[in-house]
């Protein structure tokens, strides 16, 4: 009794990872991808806290989970209560976007190092420690990303030059509909290097990251004006600024849903992609040249509604041609630029 009363009594341990995840309406895929979590770590006598095991015959480390959750309107919270006890969870009162969550997150952590995961993952078994075990052996390293999957077991490009001015004309664009495989997008996403070895690259996309505590620090954290879109290459970007290295080990594995919480409303997705694309020129290449980015933009824009129109005046799918044409109409409205949030933490 006495023994089980200092146990209880006794101060809950630092962790040694901390793994933050925001999350919006995709219960179902987080329940799947913190089954993923608690397949590869062991409970404690402390609720918050599991174990990791890192290599045989070593001492594990330490793992706290953490959801924020975006005013979900789904299953989310009463799905964790009763599933998975150990994790912590902040629930806002509205959607305070992907940075401002990822912010809340690591504002309640206490890792020495953070995994930022997107809820729409499923982390392969043994892709944890291998993850943090190389982290712990490159002292290098400021951000180490795993190699992505489909669901199909498909490779999911994930690597990245940071794009130049060009780039953001061609990608994800009207231009890059007309001609997908042209050279500018192969190198941006780095199609001419393989895959299959561990390499220094110059930016990941952000499904799964793992980043020492003292590197966030440091750059000040995620920059809350990307609401969603274009934040990881910021964040990658500022941190190889500081002198560290972004390296993608195929040593790990995870398999990304890509896009389930952005699906559901597409017009606001189409239009939180741009308008972060058009920040982050702004940012990097300057007001005029972010100016000509949006008429650019607007442009294409404008042009899709022309087509629609064209083919709903020939009576081609009617109703799917209304819905574009509304949802493009709306772009063109927005004039690509966010509605009014309060302001929130800015980097540059």
């Amino acid at each position: 009794m006495v023994g089980e009363t200092a146990r209880a009594a006794a101060p809950t341990p630092a962790p040694d990872l901390s793994v933050l995840i925001v999350s919006w309406n995709v219960a179902g895929l987080l329940s799947r991808c913190l089954d993923s979590i608690a397949a590869q770590s062991e409970p404690t006598a402390w609720l918050h806290v599991r174990q990791l095991p890192l290599a045989a015959g070593g001492a594990p480390a330490m793992l706290e989970v953490i959801v924020v959750d975006n005013a979900s309107a789904d299953s989310t919270l009463t799905m964790i209560a009763a599933q998975f006890p150990w994790v912590q969870v902040q629930a806002n009162p509205d959607n305070a976007g992907f940075s401002r969550g990822n912010n809340q997150a690591l504002a309640r952590s206490r890792g020495r190092w953070l995994l930022f995961l997107n809820p729409d993952t499923e982390v392969r078994p043994g892709s944890l420690a291998a993850m943090l075990r190389f982290m712990q052996a490159h002292a290098e390293a400021g951000v180490v990303g795993p190699r992505l999957f489909y669901p199909d077991g498909s490779v999911q490009s994930s690597r990245r030059r940071f794009p130049t001015l060009a780039t953001t004309f061609w990608e994800s664009t009207l231009l890059e509909q007309w001609w997908p495989h042209n050279p500018w997008a192969r190198r941006y996403r780095l199609q001419d290097v393989p895959d299959a070895s561990v390499q220094e690259v110059d930016w990941l996309v952000g499904a799964c990251l793992l980043i020492p505590r003292a590197v966030m620090d440091q750059v000040g954290g995620w920059d809350e004006g990307f609401f969603r879109y274009s934040e990881e290459l910021d964040l990658c970007r500022r941190i190889r600024q500081a002198g560290w290295q972004v390296i993608f080990t195929p040593e790990a594995a995870v398999i990304h849903h890509e896009g389930k919480s952005s699906e559901q409303m597409v017009a606001a997705r189409h239009l939180r992609f741009q308008a972060s694309k058009i920040r982050y020129v702004r940012k990097y290449h300057g007001r005029l040249a972010a100016a000509a980015l949006r008429l650019f933009l607007l442009a294409a824009y404008a042009w899709m509604l022309l087509e629609e129109a064209v083919k709903w005046l020939l009576g081609h799918k009617r109703p799917l041609r209304r819905e574009r044409i509304a949802a493009t109409w709306g772009l063109l409205k927005s004039g690509l630029k966010m509605p009014g949030r309060s302001p929130g933490r800015t980097n540059g």
